[in-house]
């Protein structure tokens, strides 16, 4: 996070920002320079951090044994190094030179990583495994093997974030006067007061329920937090019942210690300096028995349930993509339960009765020490305490934003913008002056992930009311955002803006922005692509690349692809793009298999990659293959790596490193030197088999060379990071790099937001 959030843009960014057994403890390490002044936390040389663990496959020692390519030990477990990204999130939160709120923002990542991976991730394993499928993971690691694997490593990074949480980072924050504490610590003044709270303004919604045999198990929505409540009645008769806590109400009450207040006043308090803050669940547990007259409650347990939430949508079924989305979302809230989260010492009776009801096997329960639901705490990162945040970051203003013309500046240049290094204010002066400039005539745009109170949706309705012809393509099926896109969709159409529902079969991913001008000499045609959403919030913690440029046969290739999402046309060349699913791993491949050419013949074959996740079997074979003929391979992945580096006679001049710091590393650029002649290509495509088979995605070309060698230098710069850097062994582990004895520390980060218009 970038700067002082609002609660509701913090979530937001939670949920934006797409995700380990327990690691040891970091030796406290001595400090080098500050970065305090660039709008970051200080940087100390780290002692050595692994990811190791004695139970991951051992390394291969070379190639001796394997005969070829395809043989599965040369690829590693997609959900076993999904963990090992998450645990660098944990890293992240358990470092104590990062400010305390930081650390609760990344803990609560953490969290929502894991909740999210289990929804979708587990669950098909799951489905794997009761279907009796064979292994779908390069390393054919069968699915109850995953399953035991997953379960194990994950409890013990749950163990390290909890054991954070209640010895560390909680009494921490307590010292520093964010007073997270539990209802009987409250004052009688305060308690007395919540006393009326809770009867006015609680109580009411509450809705107790009943199980027996004329009341059946209730459906648990997922992620929901619930009590399962043991009664026993005047009679002795015993009988349980469940109560929901409010989705609909903040889960933190803030509660004055000294100054009178109102029932208004006690939900999310930004400057909460004489307040104490306790969950709304504290507070129900604390009256629970009032809502059950003439019982006796014997025991209560809070627990929650997570549920596969990675269903179908029959597409080629629906007569309305539309409807059968709204109906997707509501089947998603109840899918089968993946997994259980209990309080630490719950009730033995309750449990079982719990477990028997959701028929659970004992590999899907946690009982978690501490508060459940962690994954909700960003909110408190809202709170008016800079001292405990990263301070404030603003990126740079584009010039042609000061300027005021962005068409005459991209008429004359093609236009590179890195965010948040470079403020979003670009993207939204291109958007918005294509609104209001009476010269354009037409705007067409793709929505995947817009955010809330988008601005960008604001300016495609004023552009429509101003009587321009404006086509937005909504992707419905942005996981777990359909219905956030469904309400733009509907607000739009409702304004007179042409909308498109995704497109049958595929998931539409490419980041595209056509503007359409009527100038002296004709129609001109500007575009922008992205590594990125058009989300202004995301877009202040994701790192993404973003061109602006008016280049004639990318223009007409972006114009010839909304044509295939808005229309019938079945086109799958284009002039200078690389679009998914026709040509992107074909192009990947061939640039890889030219590189090797270009090596033979000249030596100092070179390959960078950044991306989110490298998955892609086919493409992690070429890339073997191009080290076996000599080629350096350098890879920055931030998430999934399911290739082995630095395999002797096999991948022994590859390296794969992770960079983990502040912002989220979202942008992707594929850069290949071709003897001299490089060619770098941006957008949206991971190198995934979902990306490259299964979405429409764009790849563009870098044709303007000063920005080629821009790009290239900020590459260099994250391979050259010691400080927020990871790297990757054969084995699957990751290693923190560290500064070593007289080396200058690189924290790319921090170097890319002093001095990103300097290089």
């Amino acid at each position: 996070m970038t700067e002082t959030q609002t609660p509701e843009s913090a979530v937001a960014a939670t949920a934006a920002a797409v995700a380990q057994p327990e690691a040891p403890a970091k030796p406290k390490a001595r400090t080098t320079k500050s970065r305090a002044k660039t709008g970051t936390r200080k940087t100390p040389a780290r002692a050595a951090r692994s990811t190791a663990d004695d139970d991951l496959p051992p390394p291969l020692p070379s190639a001796e044994g394997v005969t070829d390519l395809s043989d599965p030990r040369l690829y590693i477990n997609r959900e076993i190094n999904w963990i090992e990204f998450d645990r660098k999130v944990l890293d992240e939160a358990c470092d104590s030179n990062v400010p305390l709120l930081e650390q609760l923002k990344f803990l609560s990542i953490f969290y929502n990583n894991l909740d999210e991976f289990f929804m979708v991730r587990v669950s098909n394993i799951c489905r794997q495994m009761k279907g009796g499928a064979s292994s779908s993971s390069p390393d054919e690691l069968p699915p109850a093997k995953q399953l035991a694997e997953i379960r194990k490593r994950v409890l013990g990074l749950l163990n390290r974030a909890q054991n954070h949480w209640r010895l560390k980072l909680h009494p921490a924050l307590m010292e520093r006067g964010v007073r997270l504490v539990r209802y009987k610590d409250l004052t009688d003044r305060q308690k007395s007061f919540l006393e009326g709270y809770f009867d006015n303004e609680i109580y009411p919604i509450l809705t107790p329920q009943a199980i027996d045999p004329g009341h059946p198990f209730p459906t648990i929505s997922n992620t929901s937090l619930n009590f399962l409540v043991k009664l026993e009645s005047e009679e002795g008769v015993v009988r349980y019942a469940r109560l929901k806590c409010p989705n609909n109400m903040s889960r933190f009450i803030f509660v004055p210690r000294t100054k009178e207040s109102t029932y208004n006043e006690l939900g999310f308090n930004s400057n909460s300096r004489d307040d104490d803050i306790i969950l709304l669940e504290d507070l129900i547990r604390e009256h629970i028995g009032s809502l059950f007259p003439g019982h006796r409650v014997s025991a209560s347990m809070l627990f929650r349930i997570t549920r596969n939430t990675d269903l179908e949508i029959e597409e080629d079924e629906a007569d309305d993509l539309l409807e059968a989305v709204k109906d997707f979302v509501d089947q998603r809230r109840f899918g089968d339960v993946i997994r259980l989260e209990l309080e630490h010492g719950s009730d033995t009776e309750l449990s079982s009765f719990l477990v028997d009801h959701l028929e659970l096997l004992p590999f899907q329960i946690y009982r978690v020490k501490g508060p459940l639901a962690m994954s909700e705490f960003m909110p408190l990162i809202g709170l008016d305490r800079p001292n405990l945040k990263d301070p404030s970051y603003k990126g740079l203003e584009p010039t042609f934003v000061q300027e005021g013309d962005v068409f005459a500046a991209t008429r004359n240049r093609d236009i590179l913008l890195y965010h948040p290094y470079e403020s979003f204010s670009g993207v939204l002066d291109f958007i918005r002056r294509a609104s209001v400039d009476p010269q354009v005539v037409a705007i067409k745009q793709t929505l995947y992930r817009c955010g809330n109170n988008s601005p960008i949706v604001a300016a495609l309705i004023d552009a429509r009311r101003r009587g321009k012809q404006v086509t937005a393509v909504v992707e419905l099926k942005a996981r777990f955002d359909e219905e956030r896109n469904i309400n733009w969709a509907e607000e739009m159409e409702k304004a007179g803006v042409n909308i498109v529902y995704g497109f049958v079969g595929l998931k539409i991913h490419a980041k595209l922005c056509l503007v359409v001008r009527r100038e002296v000499d004709g129609m001109k045609r500007y575009v922008h692509i992205s590594t990125g959403n058009y989300n202004p919030s995301s877009a202040k913690i994701y790192t993404d690349y973003g061109l602006l440029t008016a280049n004639n046969d990318i223009c007409a290739d972006v114009s010839d692809l909304f044509n295939v999402m808005t229309g019938y046309s079945s086109q799958t060349k284009y002039r200078q793009l690389v679009v998914s699913p026709h040509s992107t791993r074909t192009s990947i491949l061939e640039h890889i298999r030219k590189e090797v050419e270009c090596h033979k013949a000249n030596g100092n074959g070179r390959i960078i990659f950044k991306c989110n996740q490298l998955v892609d079997r086919h493409i992690i074979r070429a890339l073997y293959e191009a080290s076996q003929a000599g080629v350096r391979i350098s890879l920055i992945i931030r998430g999934i790596c399911c290739l082995r580096p630095g395999i002797p006679g096999i991948s022994d001049n590859i390296t794969v490193t992770s960079i983990v710091g502040r912002f989220l590393e979202h942008a992707r650029a594929y850069w290949f030197d071709h003897a001299g002649e490089p060619v770098v290509l941006i957008g949206s495509a991971d190198l995934m088999p979902r990306n490259l088979d299964g979405r429409i995605e764009v790849l563009v070309p870098v044709l303007d060379k000063s920005i080629r060698d821009r790009l290239k230098r900020s590459l260099d710069l994250q391979l050259a990071d010691n400080v927020q850097s990871w790297t990757m062994g054969s084995d699957g582990r990751y290693t923190r790099q560290t500064v070593k004895r007289g080396e200058k520390a690189v924290d790319s980060q921090d170097y890319l937001a002093k001095h990103y218009g300097q290089i």
